[in-house]
């Protein structure tokens, strides 16, 4: 039996009846567009007749060496010969011809990144015919010349410019800015030497039969699947590789037969706000590639009201009908051919994390879908740019004052973005990716081909282009802040600047984007960090924490941190690392002659000096959680972090001894003497501290029980800051958690001498302080022994930092630099073990240790506080383990938020 590869826009009569009945099924097998084009021909909209060719063909084509599967051919024609008698038309004839479009058309949209050709079926004979059939000369010769350039680059392999420098001569000798505005015998001298550069770049001349066309033109479309650009964006969008592309066979309808004619595209609501109001471009004697080419400057959609009002009406109509039909925004194509209104495809449109968030709500709120669904429809990494920094009003004012403002336009991507201009993808990726530095890409218009250095780069601005512009769409789906069709922008690729009336702008020069507002500012500009004022946010939080179940803390070392975290949603704070406190300026000093001193009387009395240091940092943390848990880590890495580094020492030893030399005075030598003196005696203890694996060595509650003195310290100025605050009448409940427990007797040592002091404190003071002592699961032993720890722990807290690193035997820093990436590339493992929790072995060993630990204490608390409390799959997997919270940095706590009410309603409890 041969695989049926082809259907008709008419046979995808219904869900209900075609594979399965699974609309997800129908996508797979059809892609996005051909299933979204079957569907509007049920519902009645006015579709061109066509078919599809299904992504199994795709993957057949791809998989047996680039050869069409067998009945793939036959299945076409018959499926054309359908289309010929919708149609009353006949492919290839010079009478009554048939021109089709071939375009992609994969599962999920991916503007832009796989081929288009179109006015398919063209030839001498067809042309000849079809001026007589239109007596519209300048028509026929466009869509000509137009299909030779895109079958030339899109099929053969020819480069746009040989195509583009012979427009441009075209244009400059009629002295016109538009392609639409040269004469019917400049596109028949066009088309004739447009031949010519496919013949002479491709080593073939172009295709005279229109079947021929066609085969090429599928197979063009099926190869692009598999282009550099396409496979890049579906890395970015963790789109799978192994899905295919089907491929789409429409009737064209043309948007260049005069001035009664148009093409555009629009959203159903605007893609950038969210706002409820049609947005998109639209092109006057134009055919659809010009618009989203950015080759001219565009229209904005409620402009057709003037021009084409009953077929504006027309469109609201069906934009507001398609978008209660999907029930989402959808981004669609159409044309008007002599008045007469056409749509081309419809999708669910990309949008801004902005604009997904105000839809979302929206669309709830207006009962179209449910408060679940909207949750649904917001993917927790695009709640962080709300996070965004944004620029400063006066900064920005002052920069115009100062001349700086170079051009404004379209705003169609939002947030602040600065770098160093780069003119082409492959430099925007080298700067940005393997120098690091701050990059905005600038093009005149961007094409799929530049999908690598837009994703590289920090914003996006073109000098020509629409809302709907590659370049528009490319930076919403990403998140890149971007402004396009600044037009006041001459953009120099050859001498590699940008000319701004009298200014030369070069490239490498820094520059400003503000994709909120559209304007383009030389030099950089002050930003500030953002709130989440967005009041469509904060009810789609709000209802994000009635469906979730899960707690979300967040990790904080400041009482800045703490009360941002507290602004954004946290319920507690899962961490706080003590050993940053001591890294400041005025403690440094004292904390690195703690680790040097030779006497305990010297020891005692730097612990003294940075008691009431500590105690003011916890003071700040508990005022501004007032209420909530305060869980504080005691001291964790070893003591040589807090020292110079063996290399730094000998190098400054052997500059001192060498200045000892050339020494002016004896004031001078004895002055270096001093400093000889001193830092032999730091060098000396370093290497004292030195140890072959630092990390699993003197550090932790190792370090608390050999130097009792620093950790008794610490745990003095939490309660004497608990009871301060307590006593101002606020409530504090604070959390001690000791870190690197490997064995219980580590911790019950540890906890007795700990809770010493505090009650010490208590009792000095007479207050009575609500507290916890628990410890850190990071070592393998102690998540497989918890039965025995949760005897002394009454929360546990895991460290999935280390608990990753120690279960894979692996350096986090060494390994990212050696060969993490590698394995990643390779496929040796799935996804980055220190991003995302490793299901099978990390995760199962938390599940013992949850599974132990409450076989001993029932009630004992637990959480994660590493890196991977931000992660939404991590969160999922810590739902679905039992925690009862997880803990992650300010920005986060937003997007966990999120993620852990998703969790919730895709696995109910």
């Amino acid at each position: 039996m041969v695989t049926r590869w082809v259907y008709g826009f008419a046979e995808v009569a219904s869900a209900e009846d075609f594979v399965d009945g699974d609309w997800d099924k129908v996508r797979g097998l059809l892609g996005g567009k051909g299933a979204n084009l079957g569907e509007m021909t049920r519902i009645g909209v006015p579709v061109p007749p066509g078919f599809t060719i299904t992504t199994e063909a795709c993957n057949a084509y791809l998989g047996q060496g680039e050869e069409f599967p067998d009945g793939l051919v036959d299945q076409v024609a018959a499926a054309l010969h359908d289309t010929e008698k919708a149609t009353g038309k006949q492919f290839g004839d010079a009478d009554e011809p048939l021109l089709i479009s071939c375009r992609s058309g994969a599962k999920f949209s991916m503007p832009g990144m796989m081929d288009t050709v179109l006015n398919i079926g063209m030839n001498a004979d067809v042309v000849e015919g079809l001026v007589r059939l239109t007596g519209d000369e300048h028509f026929v010769y466009d869509s000509y010349r137009r299909l030779i350039q895109m079958f030339g680059a899109v099929v053969l392999g020819v480069r746009d410019e040989p195509f583009e420098q012979v427009l441009d001569r075209y244009r400059n000798e009629r002295g016109v800015e538009n392609d639409s505005d040269l004469e019917a015998s400049d596109f028949r001298s066009i088309a004739d030497e447009f031949k010519a550069i496919v013949e002479r770049y491709a080593g073939r001349t172009f295709p005279e039969d229109p079947v021929e066309q066609l085969h090429l033109a599928i197979e063009a479309v099926f190869r692009s699947w598999d282009g550099k650009r396409a496979r890049d964006y579906r890395n970015a969008a963790g789109i799978a590789h192994d899905l295919g592309t089907a491929v789409n066979i429409q009737t064209m309808v043309f948007g260049n037969m005069g001035d009664d004619s148009a093409t555009g595209v629009a959203m159903s609501r605007n893609a950038t706000t969210g706002e409820p109001n049609l947005e998109g471009d639209y092109l006057t004697n134009a055919q659809g590639e010009d618009v989203v080419a950015g080759i001219r400057v565009t229209k904005p959609v409620h402009q057709m009201a003037e021009e084409f009002p009953e077929s504006l009406a027309e469109f609201e109509r069906i934009a507001t009908a398609l978008e209660q039909h999907y029930r989402d925004m959808q981004d669609m194509e159409f044309t008007i051919e002599r008045g007469k209104l056409w749509l081309l495809q419809t999708r669910d449109g990309k949008r801004t994390a902005q604009a997904a968030v105000r839809i979302a709500v929206d669309m709830a709120e207006e009962g179209l879908i449910t408060k679940e669904e909207a949750l649904q429809r917001v993917l927790p990494d695009q709640i962080d740019f709300f996070l965004h920094p944004s620029f400063l009003a006066d900064a920005k004012k002052e920069a115009a004052n100062e001349g700086r403002l170079l051009a404004t336009g379209l705003n169609v991507s939002p947030g602040a973005a600065v770098g160093m201009i780069a003119f082409d993808a492959d430099l925007a990726e080298r700067w940005a990716v393997e120098e690091g530095r701050d990059v905005i890409m600038v093009r005149p218009e961007t094409k799929p081909d530049d999908v690598h250095g837009m994703l590289a780069a920090n914003g996006i601005l073109t000098s020509r282009g629409g809302r709907t512009s590659h370049a528009a769409l490319v930076a919403r789906q990403f998140g890149k802040p971007a402004v396009v069709g600044a037009d006041r922008l001459v953009i120099d690729l050859a001498d590699r600047v940008l000319h701004v009336g009298d200014q030369v702008i070069r490239e490498g020069e820094v520059i400003c984007v503000d994709g909120t507002t559209g304007e383009v500012i030389l030099g950089e500009v002050a930003m500030q960090t953002p709130d989440l004022g967005n009041e469509w946010l904060r009810k789609l939080l709000g209802w994000a924490d009635e469906k979730r179940d899960i707690g979300v803390w967040t990790n904080a070392d400041t009482p800045e941190d703490a009360v941002l975290a507290r602004e954004y949603g946290a319920e507690g704070v899962g961490l706080v690392r003590t050993e940053h406190m001591f890294f400041a300026p005025d403690r440094l000093p004292i904390m690195q002659r703690m680790i040097t001193a030779t006497i305990p009387a010297e020891v005692t009395e730097t612990l003294e000096q940075l008691l009431p240091m500590q105690r003011s940092d916890f003071v700040g943390l508990f005022r501004a959680m007032d209420g909530l848990p305060v869980t504080i880590r005691l001291i964790d890495p070893p003591l040589h972090e807090f020292l110079p580094s063996y290399e730094e020492l000998t190098t400054n030893l052997t500059d001192l001894k060498i200045r000892i030399q050339s020494a002016g005075s004896l004031t001078e030598i004895d002055e270096i003497l001093s400093q000889i003196e001193e830092a032999e005696h730091l060098l000396e203890r370093v290497e004292s501290l030195r140890e072959a694996n630092p990390m699993l060595g003197l550090r932790g509650v190792r370090l608390g029980i050999a130097l009792p003195g620093l950790t008794r310290m610490q745990v003095r100025a939490i309660f004497e800051a608990a009871c301060q605050v307590a006593d101002e009448g606020k409530t504090v409940h604070p959390k001690i958690m000791i870190p690197l427990t490997s064995h219980v007797n580590e911790l019950a040592r540890q906890r007795a001498t700990l809770e010493e002091e505090a009650r010490a404190v208590m009792d000095e003071t007479g207050a009575d302080i609500d507290y916890e002592f628990g410890t850190m699961i990071e070592i393998p032993r102690a998540a497989l022994t918890a039965d025995e720890i949760a005897e002394y722990a009454e929360f546990i807290s895991f460290g999935t930092n280390d608990l990753t690193q120690m279960t894979f035997g692996i350096s986090r820093d060494d390994a990212e630099k050696a060969f993490l990436v590698h394995y990643l590339e390779e496929g040796v493992l799935e996804r980055n073990p220190f991003s995302t929790l490793d299901v099978e072995g990390v995760g199962e060993l938390m599940r013992i240790a949850i599974e132990k630990g409450r076989a001993t204490r029932a009630d004992l608390n637990a959480g994660i506080c590493g890196e991977h409390g931000g992660d939404p799959e991590s969160i999922a997997l810590s739902r679905r383990l039992g925690l009862d919270y997880v803990s992650c940095s300010p920005p986060r706590v937003p997007v966990a938020r999120l993620a852990a009410a998703q969790a919730a309603l895709r696995e109910p409890r």
